[in-house]
């Protein structure tokens, strides 16, 4: 199976404009930004979507809210917001199956979403 864009930045076989990483978690700049701030967060370890990931691979969403916690204090979102979401699934809105959290800031988000 051909790797997804996410797994071929992980890898550094395509370029990223990344702002945190660590053992399990990589994160970098959206190319289509959905706000001023868009920052991606994906494990290193594939798992297709939120909705795959078995019960013994569950520690990777601490892993994933704890880097968005890292990155927001990086880029000092504490006190205007900001708002995380993970897509699921084609009506979710996910493009690329790999789990992935966005970290979307810098601007007014409205409510309801989408």
């Amino acid at each position: 199976m051909a790797k997804t864009i996410f797994e071929r930045i992980i890898d550094r076989e395509v370029p990223a404009d990344i702002v945190y990483e660590d053992e399990h978690i990589l994160a970098f700049r959206d190319i289509a930004p959905q706000a001023p701030v868009h920052i991606l967060l994906i494990p290193k370890k594939h798992h297709a979507r939120h909705a795959a990931v078995p019960p013994e691979d569950h520690s990777i969403f601490s892993q994933l809210f704890a880097a968005a916690q890292r990155v927001s204090r990086q880029l000092q979102l504490e006190k205007t917001g900001y708002r995380l979401v993970i897509n699921n699934g084609p009506n979710g809105g996910e493009t690329v199956p790999h789990l992935h959290l966005h970290l979307l800031a810098g601007r007014h988000l409205g409510w309801p979403p989408g």
